[in-house]
């Protein structure tokens, strides 16, 4: 018997492997202009800063929970980018532009894996898709925020990124933790699904340190990244199993893991997934209850997410399928969205107003 070769030994259950386009390729097919730069490192800045407590503001990450259909993204955005304009003082607003959807089995999972939802997985043409809608959304003035799951997806799209973040379940991963370390904006870490906050607060830590590791350079070859850690990720409470934590004291608890850990004490709050129930109508209470304490002198919160989209709900993918719907998890529609966005703004506008007549008070 002659003895097996080492393909024949390591690609058993692989049925093919196609070549991939190089990151430095498609950097080049869709460059990035002098506008857009200044764009994306204004708005790093800008959220560094509402971080960091030296803003007042609120970053609010508000867009569809997974982007599956180009047009309706842009459409999405062109009235974002008016509102945001309007909201400038009190908000930094970045438009949630997710292209990969982690699924607890299986299902679509993203515009960049299957861009026709017809599972041809065409990754190529989708990261095409997906870096020329970005560039045209920032193109609009409007920040880009998005979650990472693959770990080589950075490379094709994270210089355009202003905001990113790692999913409740990829919180505890090594992998994870090492990419953050290395991504050059400010990322938020979701607690664990089943709520547990101290993974996110540890992944925060080790995101902050240097790490060196394997993974592609920009001309897709394999190669030894080396990191000098990242100040800026921060935690996000998005609620679990066990139940919702954006109540004032799931956030002051929340805030004493990280001093402890010593980290700064300030988050951001998924209003969706396990703060609402995955219910998108309970995502507006969520929010409100989130601007009166914000506009009561609510400091510990940085940012707020939001799933919206033109329409209200979530359809299944098919033949016929409703314009600006969600087809992941189910989003607020536009006008709900316009009208909270509002609210959030006014309770800015609030808190600011406390501190200015406490400033008079003591002159």
């Amino acid at each position: 018997m002659s003895p097996m070769s080492s393909t024949a030994l390591d690609q058993q259950r692989t049925s093919r492997v196609s070549p991939l386009t190089s990151p430095d390729r498609l950097r080049r097919e869709f460059p990035v202009n002098g506008r857009v730069a200044d764009i994306v490192a204004c708005s790093r800045r800008d959220v560094v800063d509402v971080l960091n407590g030296r803003d007042d503001r609120l970053v609010v990450v508000v867009g569809p929970c997974s982007i599956h259909d180009p047009a309706a993204a842009l459409d999405y955005a062109h009235r974002l980018a008016a509102h945001a304009d309007l909201l400038a003082g009190e908000l930094r607003i970045v438009m949630r532009a997710y292209f990969e959807k982690p699924r607890s089995t299986v299902g679509w999972k993203g515009l960049i894996n299957d861009p026709g939802l017809d599972g041809s997985f065409d990754v190529n043409g989708g990261l095409r898709t997906a870096r020329g809608l970005l560039l045209d959304i920032i193109g609009m003035g409007l920040p880009v925020g998005c979650e990472f799951l693959d770990p080589i997806t950075p490379q094709y799209l994270a210089d355009v990124v202003t905001w990113g973040s790692i999913g409740a379940r990829t919180a505890a991963s090594q992998v994870h933790r090492q990419l953050v370390s290395g991504l050059s904006m400010p990322v938020g870490i979701k607690n664990s699904t089943d709520g547990d906050v101290q993974v996110a607060v540890d992944g925060v830590g080790a995101s902050r340190a240097g790490h060196v590791f394997m993974g592609i350079d920009e001309d897709g070859v394999a190669a030894l990244i080396t990191t000098d850690g990242n100040p800026d990720a921060h935690v996000i409470l998005r609620g679990g199993s066990a139940g919702p934590n954006y109540d004032a004291a799931s956030v002051g608890s929340a805030q004493r893991a990280l001093r402890k850990a010593g980290l700064p004490g300030r988050v951001i709050i998924d209003a969706s997934h396990g703060n609402s129930g995955k219910d998108h109508i309970r995502q507006a209470g969520v929010v409100r209850e989130i601007a009166s304490r914000i506009a009561a002198d609510e400091r510990g919160v940085a940012g707020v997410m939001l799933e919206s989209f033109i329409a209200a709900g979530r359809q299944e993918i098919g033949a016929s399928m409703t314009y600006g719907q969600s087809v992941t998890d189910a989003c607020m529609d536009w006008n709900t969205t316009a009208a909270l966005l509002d609210e959030l703004a006014g309770a800015v506008a609030a808190r600011r107003s406390l501190t200015y007549g406490g400033w008079q008070l003591n002159a």
